[in-house]
């Protein structure tokens, strides 16, 4: 009877995470697509970088991953694109770091370098360097595995691939990330040194820079530990494995998702108006630009 009783226990508190982490998803990927239709509704934000590499953002993290039990070969069809824009959501980061970069530091280059067209190239390289770890971890488990294992059921998550893709993968990644990391610390160090010299309105807005590219390095440390989030649950073969396991999907996977709106979505004044002028259909007429 106790057994019965904590096998039950057990289904229910399951279910209601598994509601919880519904709700939560829900409710950030309707946020998400708000910002999404805020963006495109206004064309004064298609021309400005920044919010070209914002609308990025929102569009990757918005795809998930969710464990069902399907064929191995639609698993890795649906994986491929989730675990690429995995990786374009930092990379991004880090372009939308130099962008603040160029704005404080190099203001009389920022139009030039910072252009619509200059912008569509670096996304098209940004897609191009976040494409490399799947090529290589892909290209690997194609040439190891048979012909049959395409063929089973298995639940679809990374956990499918053998351990040998598993520490590739975060070696790649974690290389990618050090670089990343690197480039947001340096620009940090000429932010700061800017913000020292600056006066008046110029102070404020190197000082808001140097938030912004600190919530972005914050970020970029969420994500790290994401890619560690499996090896320390590969440790864990007791009781709390499944608590560890939804602690770490909401601190190292929802919750760098959730800065991305709050960064450029709610502190950004012009793309809040913008965004209440649509939310209140019209009736906030506060001019977005």
């Amino acid at each position: 009877m106790a057994t019965n009783n904590s096998l039950v226990g057990d289904f229910i508190q399951n279910n209601v995470k598994l509601i919880i982490v519904q709700v939560l998803i829900m409710i950030f990927l309707c946020i998400n697509l708000l910002l999404i239709i805020t963006f495109f509704k206004k064309e004064c934000f298609h021309g400005t970088a920044r919010y070209i590499f914002f609308a990025v953002t929102l569009l990757s993290d918005s795809l998930f991953n969710f464990n069902i039990t399907i064929h191995v070969w639609l698993c890795i069809i649906i994986i491929i694109p989730v675990y690429l824009y995995t990786t374009v959501t930092p990379v991004t980061l880090t372009a939308m770091t130099l962008e603040r970069y160029v704005a404080i530091c190099m203001p009389l280059r920022h139009g030039e370098l910072c252009s619509t067209r200059s912008t569509v190239r670096c996304i098209l390289i940004i897609h191009g360097l976040s494409s490399v770890p799947c090529i290589v971890i892909f290209a690997t488990f194609f040439a190891s595995a048979s012909l049959s294992f395409y063929k089973q059921y298995q639940l679809c998550a990374m956990e499918i691939f053998d351990i040998r893709q598993s520490h590739l993968r975060t070696a790649i990644y974690q290389l990618q990330f050090l670089i990343m990391c690197i480039i947001i610390v340096l620009s940090y160090v000429k932010i700061l040194k800017v913000a020292k010299a600056a006066s008046g309105e110029n102070k404020k807005l190197t000082t808001k820079g140097l938030k912004t590219v600190c919530l972005h390095g914050f970020q970029l440390l969420l994500c790290l530990i994401q890619l560690w989030c499996p090896f320390i649950e590969v440790t864990l073969y007791f009781s709390s494995f499944q608590h560890i396991r939804y602690v770490n999907y909401i601190m190292f996977y929802l919750a760098p998702r959730c800065l991305s709106p709050l960064i450029y979505g709610i502190r950004d004044e012009c793309f809040f108006n913008a965004l209440k002028n649509f939310a209140s259909f019209g009736m906030y007429t506060r001019n977005v630009i």
